[in-house]
């Protein structure tokens, strides 16, 4: 009974090879066990879709396809995995347009039939908490939100799950903005895009809009027009002699010009602050010397 029971692979690929002309060396090569097939379909059942994503290497990608080959079908035969997102990004200095780019681009999306959220951070309440502005009056509603980490509980998980499109407004001011756009992208199939200043009033990185351009499909650089000649404008001036990175402010802190202007008007900056502290260490001796308060 054993040696009949071993003779049986030999036998079912000599029977093979008479039918297809093939040997029996080239349909062991080739042929795929049923039994390896079926346990790649109940473990493809009991994975959750989250993990069973399209790999991005394109060597990985080719042996899982080799997986889900079936046998005695003559053709390869793939299971279809869920999509990728994707991250877009649009950066530049104050009034550019950037928030206007935005909603733009997401009443697009939203028109095409897509379900669209829209986030940004709570420190922006220069027009309210529950919608997004542009300097020219257009406006969307949104979710404001201390992190982005909090969003798909606040949203919830069904609702979250049937989200296609994500916006991020002012997104600077989000500090964990990397790990997000990697998760939602990369795992959940959402389509990110990204609006934020990439530098600071001192031309310096502001928050984590600059790390997340590796991992972007798309980037656009806008400018604005020079307050002073015209030109175009690269670079946001503040006009206060506020120094902290964040001071959230419109055209009466912040206006944008190009290098030239930039350059010019950060001289003239320092030097009213640097006659603002003088004046404040020398006062008026008098004063100083006076036991009583005026």
């Amino acid at each position: 009974m054993q040696s009949i029971c071993k003779m049986r692979p030999l036998l079912f690929a000599s029977i093979s090879s008479a039918a297809t002309g093939l040997s029996p060396r080239r349909i062991s090569a080739v042929a795929v066990p049923t039994p390896l097939v079926h346990g790649v379909q109940s473990l493809s059942r009991r994975v959750p879709a989250s993990i069973r994503r399209k790999p991005s290497c394109p060597a990985l990608s080719s042996r899982v396809s080799a997986c889900h080959h079936f046998e005695g079908q003559g053709t390869m035969m793939d299971v279809p995995l869920p999509s990728s997102g994707e991250i877009h990004v649009i950066c530049g200095p104050m009034f550019a347009g950037k928030t206007t780019a935005l909603l733009r681009r997401l009443q697009a999306e939203s028109s095409s039939g897509r379900n669209v959220a829209i986030i940004k951070s709570e420190k922006d309440n220069r027009y309210g908490l529950d919608s997004i502005v542009t300097h020219d009056g257009l406006r969307m509603p949104c979710w404001a939100l201390p992190d982005l980490s909090t969003f798909r509980a606040m949203l919830g998980i069904e609702a979250y799950d049937k989200v296609d499109v994500i916006g991020i407004d002012e997104a600077q001011f989000f500090e964990d903005l990397r790990d997000f756009c990697c998760k939602a992208a990369d795992h959940d199939g959402k389509t990110i895009i990204v609006a934020g200043l990439d530098g600071d009033y001192r031309r310096c990185s502001f928050g984590s809009v600059l790390d997340i351009i590796p991992l972007a499909d798309s980037v656009t650089k806008l400018t604005a027009r020079c307050e002073l000649c015209g030109k175009q404008a690269f670079f946001t001036l503040r006009k206060t002699a506020e120094q902290q990175t964040e001071l959230i402010g419109g055209a009466d802190v912040y206006m944008p010009v190009c290098r030239h202007h930039y350059v010019s008007g950060q001289v003239v900056i320092e030097a009213a602050r640097l006659v603002l502290e003088s004046q404040k260490t020398h006062t008026d001796p008098f004063i100083q010397a006076s036991p009583y308060t005026i």
